[in-house]
């Protein structure tokens, strides 16, 4: 069984954005870059399989400019086999991304594909829906648990009203959420292995799809700076506060 894991190169979870001077997107120049926590679930998930006997072959993709490489060398480390790279730096929308991840599903044939179920930069939750119906392929959206036995993946999701488990025929698309798994640490001697696994790199035209953006950023802006609160003497004074300042109550 093979699988095939996406991942995205993202500012670091831990770093503070901040927006450009000429408020055309964020700041990424000399900031750290990882793989998208939600990415990172997924990968380590795909590993799991592997190492259950459920899968004989993980393979990572990414999409984006040479960076991209860290990102996936990274995978590799952790447990993956291979890696695939498609090279740009036009900016990629989650359109774009599944016409792209179909045309190499298209070519790997993977029993499953595992990706997050959104990035943290982006937070549009939407590569991996499109993705299943280009492929026409069952999904399992928001997953916390994933078995695989028989040809079929069972999926125990999270919804809005609690839990819900579903049976998806093979191949399927599995999108991962936060409680699915505790992702592991690369280990020196896996980081070395790493840098000798395979890498293939292709292009957009390498792949035949136009990525060219259909919504267009008119200007990023950080929220509003928050005023410095106040202190008040009594209850009476705060009472007042709200009333006739915040004309809150």
């Amino acid at each position: 069984m093979k699988l095939m894991v996406t991942v995205k190169r993202v500012v670091d979870y831990n770093v503070k954005v901040r927006v450009k001077d000429d408020q055309s997107g964020i700041e990424t120049a000399n900031v750290k870059m990882s793989m998208n926590p939600f990415c990172e679930i997924a990968v380590e998930e795909a590993i799991r399989f592997k190492e259950k006997g459920v899968a004989t072959e993980v393979v990572v993709v990414s999409i984006g400019p040479a960076q991209c490489q860290e990102t996936l060398r990274t995978a590799l480390a952790l447990g993956a086999d291979r890696a695939i790279l498609v090279k740009t730096d036009e900016e990629i929308q989650p359109l774009a991304v599944a016409k792209l991840l179909q045309k190499i599903a298209e070519k790997e044939s993977p029993n499953a594909i595992i990706m997050g179920k959104q990035s943290i930069d982006g937070d549009n939750n939407q590569s991996g829906q499109m993705l299943a119906a280009l492929l026409d392929w069952p999904q399992g959206t928001f997953a916390s648990e994933v078995s695989i036995a028989d040809g079929k993946a069972t999926v125990t999701r999270e919804v809005d009203g609690g839990l819900e488990t579903i049976a998806l025929d093979l191949p399927a698309i599995v999108t991962t959420d936060l409680r699915l798994n505790e992702p592991r640490f690369a280990s020196l001697p896996n980081i070395m292995k790493a840098k000798r696994k395979p890498l293939d790199v292709l292009s957009t035209e390498d792949l035949g799809v136009d990525v060219t953006p259909r919504v267009k950023t008119l200007k990023v802006a950080p929220p509003a700076t928050r005023q410095a609160g106040v202190k008040v003497e009594s209850v009476q004074e705060l009472v007042d506060k709200l009333k006739n300042e915040a004309k809150v109550i």
